[in-house]
């Protein structure tokens, strides 16, 4: 493959990101479960990463899709969210982001989250830009592919039938 084509496409591997940080007292609520608010900064900033290294240009967040908190996450624990591009349109990524708790004292690691971020490419103007195609290596990343579509595709349904209300 031409350099020029490899510039027009890029693996999922290539523009994964991970974002760790120890949570303390202060990130908990009164019920010493750390805010949801400080887990969305955190998938936030590493979906931001994935898309702009993926897009090589960047990138805002157009939206996050549904956020289930499966299990509390307590002070003292490390957070690592580990994001990558699933999806591409023309200008638009689906970022996917796990979300794990590790208990550093006994290692014990939790899958707490996963969410699901659309990011849009923009350029000099704040214009939506085209974004890379993804090359897709392995049945895993084939089969996010397959999903992020669909996730698409029901997105834009959504949309279509509610209307533009705000």
């Amino acid at each position: 493959m031409s350099e020029k084509a490899q510039a027009l496409e890029r693996a999922p591997s290539e523009s994964s990101s991970m974002v760790s940080e120890l949570l303390f007292p202060q990130h908990v609520n009164n019920l010493g479960h750390v805010f949801g608010g400080v887990i969305l900064s955190m998938v936030d900033r590493a979906a931001a990463v994935a898309a702009m290294r993926h897009a090589g240009r960047a990138c805002v967040t157009v939206s996050i899709d549904r956020v289930d908190f499966r299990e509390p996450i307590y002070s003292g624990e490390l957070v690592t969210c580990s994001a990558q591009v699933n999806f591409v349109g023309r200008t638009s990524m689906e970022v996917g982001v796990r979300v794990e708790a590790e208990n550093l004292i006994t290692g014990t690691r939790r899958h707490t989250n996963t969410c699901f971020l659309t990011f849009v490419a923009i350029d000099e103007d704040a214009r939506p830009a085209a974004v890379p195609r993804l090359r897709l290596e392995t049945d895993e990343e084939r089969q996010r592919f397959r999903e992020g579509e669909r996730r698409r595709e029901v997105r834009t349904a959504l949309e279509r039938e509610l209307g533009e209300r705000s």
